[in-house]
């Protein structure tokens, strides 16, 4: 049973309540807002002032929150560069879109992202990192591997941000000037004019940072954080706190760069004309440990890696937080429900545009995390292991491929310091979310084998550490 099916009906009415007008195919297609999806690497929930942090600089993502639909609890599904990319363009689960690894290629059989709104008439546009076609991470991407997107300032994966390349349409290398993510800022800015008029458009805008290396954001923003002064996270064990403070500056200036990104963005939006005619979505592909837990970079199901910002401006619907979890796949259906498009059948996600805009209520959802197969900077070496989880409204449950591993009340532990699994107290809590996690593996044909059964049967080439190798 699909939840999207469920709440299809409302869906349609959101649309309808959006674009001011009843939800017919004649109406629609005269208002329909332009949507902006901008996404940063590696930007975890918790680095923005907006969210409590009070050592970062984000007035601008501030300013935006204030105006936007904050899903405090968002989530990554597999927290993973790649895999959540091809999550975002499919609304699939990985399993069933089969990128549950980084640099492998993503195939056309679903209806992506960008084909829905070129069915509907709009313009597509991507620019910045890609990281979908396969191992060849600087090579040129043709036209029939770009998913229905049109006009293309790409390249598949990079983190030389100060001499980083791209392609257009043509074979040729070009190189962004400067500090990549402004570059391309820039680039999307000038989209922006171009197209402002006539029909409407999907623009995407995927940055790099603030994925590592960290100290690379240009002089001004490094300036601005001394090491010392930073505060951790509470569970920062005490032996990595020195190196976590350093590794915090130079991811906090990164985020100021891209905040200054985004004030610049929003003013050529406003300066356009379109500002009330515009989705404008700003998030992350997976969050960053710095050390909390003792963890590095990703893929783990903690808060730190699996929990993303998701601001979502939308024309008519007004600023709020709410704490309904949203999942990767359901990030599609809901775009395309509040623009008012059928939402293709090869999608997985829910689209909750009719939640967004009252039209029904939120239901009792929990978001499905995963590693099918640790890979990478989590390897088993590092404590890597395939899992299965749930990240509900107050807690996180999540078993292993021996058993129920970890269970947080999110609420009471904010860090999530105390692990209440197996404990004769939680049983009742404990038996119930389990049983929630294996309806939720049944609905989305998920037998939970090993990570080596899965890369046997997509036939991907791995070394000893579960990883594809890449290249340049």
């Amino acid at each position: 049973m699909k939840r999207r099916d469920l709440l299809k009906s409302a869906g349609l009415g959101a649309a309808a309540l959006l674009l001011g007008a009843p939800a017919t195919r004649a109406a629609a297609s005269r208002k329909r807002p332009h949507v902006i999806y901008v996404f940063a690497d590696q930007w975890r929930a918790q680095a923005a002032g907006y969210a409590g942090d009070k050592d970062v600089r984000t007035p601008h993502l501030d300013r935006l929150a204030g105006e936007s639909i904050n899903f405090e609890n968002a989530v990554s599904c597999c927290p993973v560069c790649s895999p959540y990319r091809a999550g975002l363009l499919t609304g699939q689960y990985p399993l069933t879109h089969g990128v549950f690894l980084n640099d492998v290629r993503l195939r056309s059989e679903a209806v992506s992202l960008a084909e829905a709104y070129r069915r509907a008439g709009y313009r597509t546009a991507y620019i910045g990192k890609w990281h979908l076609d396969g191992n060849r991470r600087s090579a040129f991407i043709p036209r029939e591997r770009r998913q229905g997107f049109e006009f293309w300032r790409a390249l598949g994966c990079t983190h030389a941000y100060n001499n980083s390349f791209y392609y257009g349409d043509e074979n040729i290398r070009l190189r962004w000037d400067g500090y990549d993510a402004m570059a391309q800022t820039r680039e999307a800015q000038q989209y922006i004019r171009d197209h402002a008029g006539g029909s409407p458009f999907l623009l995407v805008l995927s940055w790099g940072p603030p994925h590592d290396p960290y100290a690379t954001a240009p002089e001004k923003y490094r300036a601005l954080f001394q090491p010392e002064r930073l505060t951790l996270r509470p569970n920062v064990p005490e032996g990595d706190r020195q190196k976590a403070r350093q590794a915090l500056a130079g991811y906090y200036a990164h985020l100021a760069a891209l905040d200054n990104c985004i004030g610049g963005l929003r003013a050529t939006v406003r300066e356009a004309g379109i500002e009330n005619d515009t989705i404008f979505v700003f998030t992350s592909d997976h969050g960053d440990m710095l050390f909390s837990h003792g963890g590095q970079n990703k893929q783990q199901p903690w808060d730190e890696s699996i929990r993303v910002p998701f601001l979502l401006r939308c024309p008519s619907l007004p600023a709020r937080t709410i704490d309904l979890p949203l999942n990767t796949p359901d990030i599609m259906p809901t775009l395309l429900g509040l623009s008012g498009i059928a939402v293709p059948d090869t999608v997985e996600g829910t689209d909750f545009s009719g939640i967004l805009t009252g039209k029904s209520p939120a239901p009792d959802y929990a978001a499905l995390i995963e590693c099918p197969s640790p890979f990478g900077q989590w390897t088993r070496a590092r404590g890597g292991r395939e899992y299965r989880g749930l990240r509900t409204r107050r807690h996180t449950y999540v078993r292993d491929l021996q058993g129920p591993w970890l269970l947080c009340d999110n609420r009471q532990d904010p860090y999530q310091l105390d692990n209440l699994c197996n404990r004769p107290r939680h049983a009742v809590l404990q038996a119930s979310l389990d049983a929630l996690l294996s309806q939720r593996l049944k609905e989305t044909n998920d037998a939970f084998l090993s990570g080596a059964d899965y890369v046997k049967k997509w036939g991907y080439e791995v070394d000893s550490s579960g990883t594809v190798r890449y290249t340049n």
